[in-house]
């Protein structure tokens, strides 16, 4: 059971998780952890089920998947019967103005739809991966003097469940250096497996990049994999300008998890979702959502 917090309605509710049994019977077992490390966290396992994903037959998947979980289909661009394939409908894009953008520039947003974890004043030798359970910044990225510039300062965890849509945007206006790529495992993201693998974060897929943010400094921009995320997508270019709420990517089938970090003394991360990362819960957020703003100094 995942408790979150939903900043809306100011109450709790529990997480509809997608393969709720899978993950409880593979992260919960001697049995099936051994077949998690043998099979399940391969990059052939999650490229095969991903290849089928991207086939015409897994449309069929696109229905049952909407009815479970209760997807409101209004606010995408596509209609049900548009989508070619079950990635094309994980990858769906929204319709103009269903995500509207907080773009003051003192406004910090939130880069996608998810649940959001929101440290301050971070020890990076002891970064926390889920409550209770931590990792090395140098682990995640193997980049000393990128690394150092992020002492003290604050990380966001935005984890998005397969239910949640799987773009992720620019959190203000500026430019973004060239991505690096890191091979991983393909553990799930899910807290059930943040808390069955040590240092989960550091052994999944992963690509990282530097955002020259216009107001918020330089901002480390980090996309995890998961279970059945066969590629990360980059869509952003290179070295060019970008508008706050323009799209960097998108993560294929899966869970996936974007992690941001931003020099010390930069942002002010709302109360709210402080509060509630500390009791150790999530808190729901969408993109284009404010979540913090411009520290004043």
């Amino acid at each position: 059971m995942i408790k979150f917090y939903n900043r809306k309605t100011k109450k709790y509710e529990i997480e509809q998780v997608a393969g709720g049994t899978y993950l409880k019977c593979t992260y919960s077992s001697p049995v099936g952890m051994k077949l998690l490390e043998l099979i399940v966290k391969k990059k052939l396992f999650s490229k095969i089920y991903g290849s089928f994903c991207d086939s015409k037959r897994s449309k069929n998947k696109i229905m049952p998947f909407v009815r479970e979980f209760g997807i409101d289909m209004t606010i995408f661009e596509k209609e049900l019967d548009q989508f070619e394939s079950f990635n094309d409908f994980f990858t769906r894009k929204f319709a103009n103005e269903a995500r509207p953008i907080d773009n003051l520039s003192s406004t910090l947003i939130s880069p996608g739809d998810g649940k959001l974890f929101a440290y301050n004043n971070i020890d990076l030798n002891k970064l926390a991966q889920i409550k209770g359970y931590t990792y090395r910044l140098d682990k995640l990225i193997d980049a000393p003097n990128i690394i150092s510039k992020f002492s003290e300062g604050t990380c966001l965890i935005l984890r998005l469940a397969p239910t949640d849509y799987h773009r992720f945007h620019f959190i203000d206006n500026g430019i973004c250096e060239e991505t690096k790529k890191i091979k991983g495992d393909y553990y799930s993201v899910n807290p059930i497996a943040l808390k069955a693998v040590p240092e989960l974060f550091c052994k999944n897929k992963r690509e990282w990049s530097i955002f020259h943010s216009d107001n918020f400094g330089e901002v480390l921009c980090i996309e995890v994999g998961a279970t059945f995320v066969g590629s990360i997508i980059q869509t952003y270019a290179p070295g060019k300008r970008v508008k706050i709420g323009d799209e960097k990517g998108y993560f294929k089938f899966g869970g996936s998890t974007t992690i941001l970090f931003f020099q010390k003394g930069k942002v002010k991360i709302d109360e709210d979702i402080i509060e509630q990362t500390n009791k150790g819960y999530e808190t729901s957020v969408v993109l284009g959502e404010k979540i913090g703003e411009r520290s004043v100094r």
